[in-house]
Parts: C-alpha cells; sequence; structure tokens
C-alpha cells in the first residue's frame, strides 16, 4: 500500500507533467480549479489548486474533504502511483471505477486531453 509521502510525490510528479506539456494538453493543464485527491485507502485527501500549469496542493486532510473541489478524485493510493507512473490507463481505470474523476461537463472534455 503506497504512503502518504508516495501519494503526495506522485502528485507533485504530475504536476511537474503538466507543466511540461504542450498543445492541447498544456491548455486543459492551464486550468484554474479547486482540486481534490482523495486516497480511500489512506482515508486522507489531498486539496489544493490547479493553476498555472501546475497542481499546487495546500493541505492533507484526514478523512473527505469538508469542501466540494472543483476537480474531484478518488482512488486507492497503488493506483494514483500507477497512474502517474503509467502502470494503469486512466481510461480503463475510470471505466471499471477503480478511480473516480468528478467535474463539470465543461471541465471534463478539458481534462479528458490530460488523461
Amino acid at each position: 500500500m503506497a504512503t502518504i509521502e508516495e501519494c503526495r510525490a506522485a502528485l507533485e510528479k504530475l504536476s511537474d507533467n503538466m507543466q511540461g506539456a504542450e498543445g492541447d494538453v498544456r491548455a486543459a493543464a492551464a486550468l484554474d480549479r479547486s482540486v481534490s485527491c482523495r486516497i480511500t485507502d489512506l482515508d486522507v485527501t489531498f486539496v489544493g489548486r490547479m493553476t498555472g500549469g501546475r497542481i499546487r496542493v495546500d493541505d492533507t486532510l484526514q478523512g473527505p474533504p469538508p469542501d466540494k473541489a472543483q476537480i474531484r478524485l478518488t482512488m486507492k493510493g497503488d493506483d494514483l502511483v500507477a497512474l502517474v507512473n503509467g502502470e494503469l490507463n486512466f481510461a480503463k481505470a475510470w471505466g471499471s471505477g477503480r478511480v473516480k474523476l468528478e467535474a463539470g461537463l465543461r471541465d471534463l472534455f478539458q481534462l479528458r486531453k490530460l488523461l
């Protein structure tokens, strides 16, 4: 099972990958939205903001977040690490329910370019 530190490092790596993106992916990464990433097996939620082509993690909370972020991810820690490392296909994980992504319809269309 991935640790909180490994999950935070995976989010940092995802943020670095987003910042280095080009074209349509760069445009999708340029959204300015509140973000939460709930790690179910650790019972923690990383909350922050996607802005300037990066994900900035502002806090790590025990349990579910008190406020609903504009972009919400939910998954196990191992799945987050595997996604960021390219070992787990996002579409298949989302389709099977291993990964949940919730956002407004307009944001979902932009985010599909990232994922």
